[in-house]
């Protein structure tokens, strides 16, 4: 079974979420990409936009099914990965580093409080 990487929480819609003093780096786990097969479009909010805990930041196309992603954290995206414009595999390949999705500035972290840790997560949604 892999493991999720332990210095990151993780939601139950499957995004996880790495917070570095008010800076949140936002991606989807590998059980949630093992769920979706091949990703092939990504499409997040731009920079500039603010998010309330539970909103959606955009979303990412397989071939299997389109899902929204969600941050838990209230804050304004300062970031989105651009290299996913060009090869949304990345998502793919290297969930937990090169296939991150958005930034954000947190101004409410109160959302995050919810969340599961690596080894809780990994128990309730093993990966291959």
């Amino acid at each position: 079974m892999a493991k999720s990487p332990s210095d990151r929480t993780y939601s139950q819609s499957h995004e996880w979420h790495k917070l570095d003093g008010d800076i949140l780096t936002l991606g989807v786990t590998r059980f949630a990409v093992d769920a979706l097969t091949d990703v092939t479009y990504v499409e997040m909010k731009k920079a500039g936009t603010k998010i309330k805990g539970g909103d959606t930041v955009g979303e990412v196309e397989s071939v299997k099914t389109t899902s929204d992603i969600y941050s838990a954290a209230e804050g304004e995206i300062i970031e989105v990965n651009a290299a996913l414009t060009d090869d949304p595999s990345l998502i793919n390949t290297d969930p937990y580093g090169a296939g991150w999705l958005v930034k954000l500035r947190v101004t409410n972290k109160a959302g995050l409080d919810g969340l599961s840790k690596a080894d809780a997560y990994d128990a309730q949604y093993p990966t291959k």
